[in-house]
């Protein structure tokens, strides 16, 4: 009887639970990492890429069903990496073998060291490992020590690669313990494929080509049907977005304030499904970063709680569940009348079905404490990375940082999900937060954008005061910034075929400006060789970014034929021809200048280009 390929046992376990969306979402992305990647492995090499989707939309289960894909094609060996946590160690270790077991894989755990040896690769063999200095140094020491691993290719799975694997030493030109430690287990065999998981790449698209964790290639997987992500909570049409509650609008009466009116919309949303059969509806809080922040708000979440408790009989209180009661329209569940949803909430906040849960440092608060019930959930950094609360219907955001890294207010996003309702879902959030994830929303979408579109080399910007992830992973030597709404020019240029560059040129000189296609600017620029003091690559690497968001954008062309502008003098912009350029401030701008005369460039005739790109935003570019 022939034996079920990885993937196909794998596929099988998916579609035997009725996921059969998620078993083909799974099977597209592994059919394509094999053809794309596998086929072409030579198993004595050591290469690094990227598998990124959105927050919380699968990625565990889409990079099960690439390990099942490379164990098909002949790989032996495979590392799942996760971040420094016991708990999501465990967690990960029991998802491998509650999903794989049954495939045919040989599971270890850190301990397994001995399993591991005795299995000597008769079946493919995962093995589950923290992100922890002693652990990896433990683990290496077996590796190199096997018989057996040298000479067969290893298979690493980081998940969360830009949490804790990358160079933290990098700007002080050395290395930091876990990212040798990674390099040392990677080295121990022959060959390596090192794929990175996360939801954020940043960090990870702005290593250097010094950077032995550069991803040569990335693979992006699509969220499947019923997933809430970015773009239905941070739409730009604040209007349209009724689940979002800007805290700035409500007074400081505690009968009025967004923290109690999170709390009545989640004894609603409890009410409701607790009335329709779940199990559980989860609330998280999440004030900030210090653990005194965690104490005030679980004081605050409690009085709150006891005022309502005190008054639940009273005519404002009865009134203020009713007035949120009409803002719900749950989706997925048949909506329960007031009276059922009123006498469930009494049972709630009277009884033993309400837990406020503080997860940080200080406290060790299992997944099974917020499976069940009606939870408060508060905390800061652990609520983070990894996490995943189940039907978590109530966000209450108030974190802020001086300087805000996207990456990291990303992975705060754990109301993202499949298991949401949309109709029962509520973020209570201020004016200034929600832009900035807005902000890092677009940001997220044009990645995903060049990456549908094929672009190898992805750009980054952002507004200005977000940073895109912490400045101690990037090499500040080899990455650039331009600043958008900044005139730049290259101060000693050259033309590769002036009349080429004529013919498409002399068609714009008799208006002031002309509004053109951006692959226009990119086709004049292709007649442009910079100076060393000039990023052209930067820049058309930005404006073919633009053009995969929106293939119809407009830039600005502005065209000066017979100008006389000395080479050095620092500016060559006229006053007026810069007014001009200001004036179109979301727009790509590039003005063109003939220079003639003996004027210090290196032909008596040339064509400088000037560029602007859109202002208030930060381009980043690695060399």
């Amino acid at each position: 009887m022939r034996r079920k390929k990885y993937l196909e046992a794998y596929i099988d376990e998916i579609c035997l639970r009725g996921k059969n969306e998620m078993a083909q979402s799974i099977s597209k992305t592994a059919s394509a990492f094999k053809s794309d990647n596998l086929e072409s492995f030579t198993f004595a090499e050591h290469e690094v890429g990227l598998l990124f989707g959105n927050v919380q939309a699968g990625k565990t289960a889409q990079m099960f069903g690439i390990i099942c894909s490379a164990a098909d094609a002949s790989f032996p060996l495979f590392i799942i990496l996760t971040t420094d946590n016991v708990a999501l160690q465990r967690q990960t270790f029991e998802r491998v073998q509650a999903d794989l077991d049954r495939c045919g894989f040989c599971i270890c755990n850190e301990r397994d060291k001995q399993k591991f040896i005795d299995n000597a690769l008769t079946k493919p063999v995962i093995i589950v490992l923290k992100k922890n200095s002693r652990v990896l140094l433990q683990w290496y020491n077996t590796l190199f020590a096997s018989s057996f691993v040298k000479g067969n290719a290893l298979f690493v799975v980081d998940d969360e690669a830009d949490a804790a694997s990358l160079n933290t030493l990098v700007n002080k030109k050395r290395v930091s313990t876990i990212n040798r430690r990674l390099m040392g287990i990677r080295d121990a065999s022959i060959g390596s494929m090192y794929l990175q998981v996360t939801g954020t790449p940043q960090a990870l698209l702005l290593q250097s080509s010094m950077s032995a964790f550069k991803p040569a290639f990335m693979c992006y997987f699509e969220p499947g049907e019923g997933y809430l992500g970015g773009d239905f909570f941070f739409d730009y049409d604040e209007k349209n977005n009724t689940c979002v509650n800007f805290i700035d609008m409500y007074s400081d009466d505690i009968t009025n304030d967004g923290l109690y009116l999170a709390l009545v919309h989640h004894l609603v949303a409890s009410a409701q499904l607790i009335l329709s059969g779940e199990k559980v509806c989860n609330f998280v809080i999440h004030p900030g970063i210090r653990k005194a922040s965690h104490n005030i708000a679980r004081e605050e979440i409690k009085n709150r709680i006891e005022y309502l408790k005190s008054t639940i009989c009273d005519e404002d209180a009865v009134d203020a569940l009713k007035v949120m009661y009409n803002k719900t329209v749950p989706e997925n569940t048949v909506q329960h009348n007031f009276p059922e949803i009123y006498a469930k909430i009494k049972d709630i906040i009277t009884g033993k079905e309400m837990k406020i849960l503080v997860m940080n440092g200080d406290t060790n608060v299992g997944e099974e404490e917020y499976s069940t019930g009606s939870n408060i959930i508060i905390g800061g950094t652990v609520l983070g990375r990894g996490v995943t609360f189940p039907k978590l219907q109530t966000l209450y955001y108030t974190r802020t940082a001086k300087k805000p890294q996207a990456d990291t207010m990303w992975q705060h996003s754990r109301m993202f999900g499949y298991d949401r309702d949309p109709g029962l879902m509520a973020l209570f959030i201020t004016k200034h937060l929600y832009k900035l994830f807005s902000n890092i929303n677009a940001t997220n979408d044009s990645i995903i954008s060049q990456a549908e579109a094929g672009i190898e080399k992805i750009q980054l910007y952002y507004p200005e005061g977000i940073n895109p992830t912490r400045r101690n992973v990037v090499d500040l030597d080899l990455t650039d910034l331009i600043a958008g709404g900044t005139n730049y020019f290259p101060d000693d240029p050259d033309n590769t075929d002036i009349i080429k560059l004529d013919a498409i040129l002399n068609q714009f000189i008799e208006d002031n400006y002309y509004l053109v296609g951006l692959k226009l600017i990119l086709q004049i620029l292709d007649y442009v060789v910079p100076s060393d003091d000039f990023s052209l690559d930067a820049f058309k690497n930005v404006i073919t970014t633009k053009i995969a968001e929106n293939a119809f954008e407009q830039g600005v062309l502005i065209v000066r034929p017979g100008r006389q502008v000395t080479q050095g003098t620092g500016s060559l912009l006229s006053p007026n021809d810069r007014e001009l350029g200001s004036e179109f401030n979301k727009s790509v701008v590039l003005t063109m200048y003939e220079i003639k005369g003996d004027l210090g460039w290196r032909h008596n005739r040339i064509w400088v280009p000037n560029i602007k790109l859109p202002e208030f935003i930060n381009y980043y570019d690695v060399r």
